[in-house]
């Protein structure tokens, strides 16, 4: 009884390791937040099994039921629309119950989005934090007041129809600090815009998920 976690390519399908799709084509049941955006990378790699979707609208109904059959011994691969599961998607949930069960949870790393824009940012590696989606609106500016005195460098994401607003809000209470955003990464239209968060504000297309990474406070 196993639960793999699988990294599943952020955009280019040849990203995927050997071992994500090996193990993809061995599991008894695979496990993906949309079913119909996963299968385009399962007919490319001829991976043929059972499929069902798990994601945050209905992970407390069905995690019962998985755990149920992980301990009567089948094995699950869970992926995530792109990236490594567990990352600002509902896999936590499932990682928990599979924990709290003594089920055995295996990684198997590739993809991170986040990680790809932080290395090419050309901003502090050595100490960041990654902070996931802000918040719409609740908690949203309690958020960004806390994050005003991180010295580490920041990690967000966000999707096209809020990245102007998060950026004014990011320039108004965090102040004017170098940013780099990250849009389409992997992909044809693969784009890097860098400078500082005045500069950037509707200097790039508002196209495709987004990985904003921000200076902190202090940086050497």
């Amino acid at each position: 009884m196993s639960l793999y976690l699988i990294a599943t390519p952020i955009g280019n399908l040849e990203d995927i390791t050997y071992r994500a799709v090996k193990t993809l084509k061995e599991v008894d049941h695979i496990l993906c937040e949309d079913t119909r955006h996963s299968r385009i990378l399962f007919e490319k790699y001829k991976i043929d099994k059972p499929v069902s979707p798990y994601y945050d609208f209905n992970k407390e109904k069905v995690t019962p039921g998985i755990v149920k059959r992980l301990k009567e011994g089948l094995s699950f691969g869970l992926i995530s629309d792109a990236g490594t599961p567990g990352i600002s998607d509902p896999a936590f949930y499932l990682v928990r119950a599979a924990i709290a069960e003594d089920i055995q949870i295996i990684p198997i790393p590739g993809p991170s989005s986040f990680a790809a824009a932080l290395i090419v940012s050309g901003l502090p590696t050595d100490r960041f934090c990654f902070e996931g989606f802000l918040p719409q609106k609740k908690g949203r500016k309690t958020r960004l007041e806390k994050l005003k005195e991180e010295e580490r460098t920041i990690i967000l994401f966000e999707s096209p129809h809020r990245i102007e607003k998060t950026l004014n809000d990011l320039l108004n209470i965090l102040g004017d600090r170098r940013v780099v955003i990250g849009r389409e990464m992997t992909k044809i239209f693969e784009e890097f815009v860098r400078g500082k968060i005045s500069e950037v504000i509707g200097q790039f297309s508002y196209r495709g998920e987004m990985v904003i990474v921000v200076d902190g406070k202090c940086t050497r």
